[in-house]
């Protein structure tokens, strides 16, 4: 991990976030936040905590369909750990995964690619639903509110690359000829920009892919847990819209929990574009944007983004860095060079 580069992208994402505050009115937003019901952000608070530890019985569920040993509280510190370097590095929110398989490779003595295997067989259980709420959430802002064709345009565009870079994730992962033509153009990229002998490295590439899809393709002919991991998943999407109307209950604002899911879900979506770490500035721009539009005084909608924000980003990345060392400085030399 880059802490250089994760530092200026950060600064950079808090220098856009504060321009924002500025330009609406930093008098505006104390005001609100002066106003804000204690005791709704606590239980927005607890409603995280529910969601980190369903997406911790979903990963259980699958290392359980794998055979792969592990501890429940040792696991929920992984998953935590996991989302923590997911908001950390400008990757799609996806470089908490190889952590997590590490992570898990060490503690239960299972080869690396098996724990992948659950990692990004929980990563697609999770995706599936999010697409198919994004879809109607894309659908609900263009309904209610009228966008211009620019917005339109950019959501669009966004949602139809993640469509497409989902297909290509799961042909990766089930389809042995496509995992196949995936590494061996990315190994034809790096030998034209150096000298250095990579056939070892390709060859290792390609053994771990064949042992990480058919554990894959296990875990996918489980029907019955197919069916339960599903659902956990659409739950943890809903409460996770639950957790933003909480909070704007906190500002004691009332709105429809369709307008919620809309912008949360879009904002996501744009969240999921590799610019700025846990699509800070961006994430935080569409959200007080869209909910500005909606008729919500500027002032709330960017005291609400903020109290949103730390619930779901900050609290999850201090508490993720404080886990880390607890694995020991294996762990910490693994995230380095990720």
């Amino acid at each position: 991990m880059d802490y250089k580069k994760i530092g200026i992208l950060l600064s950079v994402g808090i220098l856009i976030l504060a321009g924002m505050v500025i330009f609406i009115g930093p008098d505006q937003i104390i005001s609100a936040l002066q106003t804000a019901n204690i005791n709704f952000v606590i239980l927005a608070i607890v409603i995280e905590f529910i969601i980190i530890a369903l997406w911790n019985t979903r990963w259980s569920l699958i290392c359980k369909s794998l055979h792969i040993p592990h501890k429940q509280l040792s696991l929920f510190a992984m998953t935590i750990v996991g989302l923590a370097i997911n908001d950390l590095t400008p990757s799609g929110r996806s470089g908490g995964e190889p952590v997590r398989a590490y992570l898990l490779s060490r503690s239960s003595n299972e080869h690396f690619k098996t724990t992948f295997a659950s990692v990004m067989g929980d990563k697609l259980l999770d995706t599936l639903p999010f697409m198919v709420l994004a879809i109607f959430a894309i659908s609900y802002l263009i309904l209610y509110l009228h966008l211009g064709t620019t917005l339109f345009m950019l959501l669009l565009v966004s949602l139809v690359l993640f469509v497409l870079a989902l297909v290509f994730i799961i042909f990766f992962c089930i389809n042995e000829e496509v995992g196949m033509k995936a590494i061996h153009w990315v190994f034809r990229q790096v030998r034209r920009f150096t000298k250095r002998d990579f056939d070892k490295y390709e060859e290792r590439a390609v053994s771990s892919l064949v042992g990480f899809q058919s554990s894959l393709r296990l875990l996918m002919q489980d029907r019955h847990l197919m069916l339960i991991t599903t659902a956990i998943s659409f739950l943890v999407w809903f409460l996770e819209l639950v957790r933003v109307y909480v909070v704007f209950l906190a500002f004691g604002v009332q709105v429809s929990l369709g307008m919620v899911a809309s912008v949360f879900l879009v904002s996501s979506l744009i969240g999921i574009i590799p610019i700025l770490p846990g699509g800070l500035g961006s994430i935080d721009g569409v959200m007080i944007l869209l909910y500005s539009m909606a008729g919500i005084p500027a002032g709330i909608s960017t005291a609400a983004t903020l109290v949103e924000r730390m619930i779901s980003l900050w609290m999850v990345i201090i508490i993720g860095v404080i886990l880390l060392p607890f694995f020991g400085t294996g762990a910490l030399s693994y995230v380095e060079d990720t």
